[in-house]
């Protein structure tokens, strides 16, 4: 059962990151927002580390940034990877019944 509650709760964890992702993203359409409020400029900074990985690769197509798209795929991929695989690291060592 606790193996579940790690699952779950690693699960939430990829899903809230997503959202924070989705929420820079929109509040960057927002023009005159104040960038120097330390909870957007949290958000701003946690996000900005991960999608800048994409934006060194995927350039603009004009005023569109596609690379928060491609970040979402790619934290989706990722957080399948990690939660079926611990489900199958869960079930050989036990800690979960078939």
């Amino acid at each position: 059962m606790i193996a579940i509650k790690i699952i779950e709760a690693i699960a939430n964890c990829f899903y809230i990151y997503t959202l924070m992702i989705f929420a820079r993203c929109l509040l960057t359409w927002i023009p005159g927002l104040n960038w120097g409020n330390p909870i957007l400029n949290a958000l701003r900074s946690s996000v900005d580390l991960y999608l800048d990985l994409f934006r060194k690769i995927i350039p603009p197509v004009g005023p569109f940034d596609l690379s928060p798209i491609v970040a979402v795929f790619v934290l989706i991929f990722i957080r399948n990877g990690i939660i079926y695989g611990s489900l199958y690291l869960f079930q050989i060592t036990g800690f979960i019944g078939n």
